[in-house]
């Protein structure tokens, strides 16, 4: 019997999470994450090594180890001591993202080096970059600002308090293996989120060719609406405005069923500056564009993210 085909697209701890829980469940799991990544860890290499970001695929393949084999998981995300002021070698950086750096220095290869990493780990999902070339990000602020870099809008680098408008990456239309053209094309079931609306999941959303792909694909498309805000990034958003977002930058919202939260019962620690994201009683689509799958999803033990097995369990419910 053919497995269900399940295509996650964006990257960043959301997808990680989700692929979590949804490797438990017989089927044929494929995962898209962003090139545009600049910042942190995975950042330095790229500008160091003139590489793709290795970081969110060292994060998806982590996720996707069985659990029995927790600590191979634990040692692929494993970070070394120090920042890149004080150890300017591998201060911060993931065991994962080296292992993919001294493959692809020794191949020349990123997908052999996401391919060998793979093999090494039990890993059978296919996990592809989004581009086969990095992409750099920018955006406009609400009120008319133009900034730059991946990690400017992700850490929030820039004045406040107007937030974002839109992003934008260059190249424009960056090459796509058609790898993930046929998955998408494939696919019974299609996600985006959980993750950074702005710096996960649209980044990869548009590039043309992939959204093409979307809009054109007959699978289900799944929404998953983050648990809170991020603050800056989707400050005060509620579901509208993430369903105005993707209309702004894809000219439509290309998904048939959202899945929402509805649990804001447990306390999010005032550190973390999170809010629980509210989607309200009104949408700018019609009520008929599209099914809202409400539900207690949220971790207790870290209420920023999701629980990861009772998000899949509400996935595999619907597909």
């Amino acid at each position: 019997m053919r497995r269900k085909r399940i295509v996650c697209l964006g990257g960043g701890i959301g997808t990680s999470n989700l692929l979590r829980g949804l490797k438990h469940y017989p089927v044929h799991l494929s995962v898209v994450t962003s090139m545009a990544d600049d910042g942190g860890s995975s950042g330095r290499l790229r500008k160091a090594y003139n590489i793709m970001p290795p970081g969110d695929i060292i994060s998806c393949i982590a996720a996707l180890i069985p659990d029995e084999q927790k600590e191979l998981a634990e040692l692929l995300t494993y970070r070394f001591i120090g920042s890149d002021k004080e150890n300017k070698t591998i201060g911060g950086q993931k065991f994962g993202n080296l292992l993919m750096l001294a493959e692809i220095l020794r191949t020349g290869d990123f997908y052999r080096a996401i391919a060998v990493v793979k093999k090494m780990f039990g890993v059978t999902a296919d996990i592809f970059p989004a581009s086969d070339e990095r992409t750099h990000l920018s955006a406009t602020t609400r009120d008319g600002r133009r900034i730059y870099s991946e990690t400017t809008l992700d850490l929030a680098l820039y004045s406040q308090p107007h937030g974002l408008k839109k992003i934008f990456i260059r190249p424009k239309q960056p090459k796509v293996n058609p790898a993930i053209i046929s998955a998408l094309l494939e696919a019974d079931v299609i996600i985006s989120g959980p993750g950074d609306l702005y710096t996960n999941q649209l980044p990869v959303l548009v590039i043309p060719q992939i959204n093409n792909a979307l809009l054109k694909s007959k699978a289900k498309k799944m929404f998953i609406l983050n648990i809170a805000n991020k603050p800056f990034e989707t400050k005060g958003f509620t579901l509208d405005d993430f369903i105005m977002a993707f209309e702004e930058h894809l000219g439509c919202f290309p998904f048939d069923t959202i899945i929402a939260n509805n649990n804001s019962t447990i306390p999010i620690p005032k550190k973390y500056q999170y809010e629980y994201i509210s989607f309200g009683k009104k949408y700018k689509l019609p009520v008929s564009a599209f099914t809202l799958i409400q539900g207690n999803y949220v971790n207790k033990n870290f209420p920023l993210y999701h629980d990861a097995k009772k998000l899949a369990s509400e996935v595999v419910k619907h597909i």
